[in-house]
């Protein structure tokens, strides 16, 4: 006797839950040929506001850990995925329409990324700080320091590394992140949010949203409560009006980029959410 199949509603991921959008909407997200693969929430501005409000809520324990406790926690997102690594392959199979090599390609790719940037976390500052020579009798120190809460568009055209791609270099210094996943290729990054639940992250520390990043992006970036904008996947949206909306309340912004591998891993990527603090100390004369 043949079963009828149960089809998924893949829903938002803020802090730390899984809530259904307020608004009630949902999409259908279908295969590379169009059959139906599943139903995504379709995130609304009161979504993208609960996002930031978790974000914000989550800043201080995740900026506050040591440098070697967040490299921990991301390496543990990496052994995660290690073990759903056949799930992601069939799921970037169906969206892409990628053959297996392609998909499980690109997964060995993302979680080589999520380990690449775990072993930055305790080693960054090192190159990104610095003692400054000065003439007197003290130490000027300058050390990098987290810039908050970031929102990000992940690229559109990459349903796994790409959303990794963005997302890790954001929260190696510790950043909380809001992230806009693609809208046609959003399973990966959902299902990536059920690895996230279950690993060491805490929640609202990232917060993921589905739906369509024309519609939520200009939220994010007027959102006073937000302070860095990064519109690596934003190449088809009015970005140009994001960086104007971003500049009223001076968030930083990284503009958009294209081609096959968008955010390649880069320490350029960790320390564009950061901000120097520098700190002058008096030299004991005794």
């Amino acid at each position: 006797m043949t079963r009828l199949a149960v089809p998924k509603t893949y829903k938002l991921y803020i802090g730390g839950k899984f809530p259904r959008s307020e608004s009630g909407r949902t999409y259908e997200v279908t295969t590379a040929e169009g059959a139906f693969l599943a139903n995504a929430a379709q995130a609304s501005r009161k979504d993208a506001r609960d996002a930031v409000v978790a974000a914000r809520a989550a800043l201080g324990g995740w900026s506050g850990a040591t440098a070697y406790n967040r490299g921990q926690v991301l390496y543990r997102i990496a052994e995660l995925l290690e073990g759903r690594r056949a799930q992601f392959v069939d799921e970037i199979r169906a969206a892409e329409g990628a053959t297996s090599a392609q998909a499980s390609a690109q997964v060995d790719e993302a979680i080589d990324r999520w380990i690449w940037y775990a072993g930055w976390a305790d080693k960054y500052v090192q190159l990104a700080g610095n003692g400054n020579p000065v003439s007197g009798p003290y130490f000027n120190l300058s050390t990098p320091e987290p810039t908050g809460v970031v929102a990000i568009i992940a690229p559109q055209d990459s349903s796994l590394l790409g959303f990794v791609s963005a997302v890790a270099p954001a929260l190696v210094s510790g950043n909380t992140v809001v992230v806009v996943a693609s809208e046609r290729l959003p399973l990966a990054a959902i299902s990536l949010s059920e690895v996230l639940a279950t690993s060491d992250v805490p929640g609202g520390v990232v917060n993921v949203l589905t739906g369509s990043p024309a519609e939520i992006a200009p939220w994010l970036a007027s959102h006073s409560d937000v302070n860095a904008l990064d519109l690596v996947g934003a190449e088809e949206l009015d970005w140009v009006d994001l960086e104007i909306a971003a500049a009223e309340t001076l968030k930083r912004v990284l503009t958009p980029e294209s081609g096959p591998d968008a955010a390649a891993p880069a320490l350029a990527r960790i320390t564009a959410f950061t901000e120097t603090k520098t700190v002058w100390h008096t030299k004991s004369l005794i």
